[in-house]
């Protein structure tokens, strides 16, 4: 039974990985479609989503299964658990990067608007913190974990500073105002990543030391 077992965690370890790499692709082919204004490349993002649907799907049936057929318990069952919280954020990564290949096709098919924040920044950061959250989770290393969610903060405030110069932008330029809305709603979806990032890290650090330290800001001070 236990072998059976084995077999079929090391199966979830696989395709929970494959989704990791599926969903930190889709947001660098989101980002990469405004940075270089591709209405065709935020296409492609937007066209594929429902890969990642049915494989999030797929993996949760795995996880359901190996709970009834097996009945794991300690570091097995967090194992286990910490998949299914993983699973749904990958898959909500995933729909985050849509969200920003919408804004891209938008922001492509009308003249170009001067992004009034540092969106590189904000970018490469919520990138680095879902690369580190998913190299944690390839790696079981909970001090990488950590270092996730030590820097969110650093996205939120990019996301503060975001807003104020998007607002000022609107009052310079009333006539930009849609396509700035649309600036806007990338920063937000990119710090919606950075989040997600933190979650899964948090998932990671309860899977390998058994402790949930979801809530618990102290620890990342």
């Amino acid at each position: 039974m236990k072998r059976h077992m084995d077999r079929e965690i090391e199966k979830l370890k696989k395709h929970i990985l494959t989704l990791s790499a599926l969903a930190e692709e889709r947001v660098r082919e989101a980002v990469q479609a405004v940075g270089t204004r591709s209405a065709e490349l935020a296409a492609q993002v937007i066209a594929r989503d429902n890969e990642v649907d049915l494989m999030e799907v797929d993996i949760e049936e795995e996880c359901l299964k190996v709970l009834a057929l097996y009945q794991p318990v300690a570091s097995d069952l967090r194992f286990v658990v910490a998949v299914l919280k993983i699973n749904n954020d990958l898959e909500r990564v995933a729909d985050e990067a849509v969200n920003i290949a919408e804004r891209a096709d938008f922001l492509a098919r009308h003249a170009p608007v001067d992004l009034p924040f540092d969106f590189e920044a904000m970018s490469e950061k919520s990138q680095a913190m879902l690369r580190k959250s998913l190299d944690a989770l390839m790696t079981m290393n909970s001090g990488l974990a950590h270092e996730v969610g030590m820097e969110d903060d650093e996205v939120d405030e990019l996301n503060r500073q975001m807003f104020v110069k998007v607002q000022e932008a609107m009052r310079r330029q009333p006539e930009r105002v849609e396509c700035l809305v649309h600036v806007m709603s990338i920063s937000r979806h990119l710090e919606r990543i950075a989040a997600y990032a933190t979650n899964i890290a948090e998932d990671v650090v309860y899977m390998i030391e058994g402790e949930i330290i979801r809530h618990k800001a102290e620890i990342y001070r």
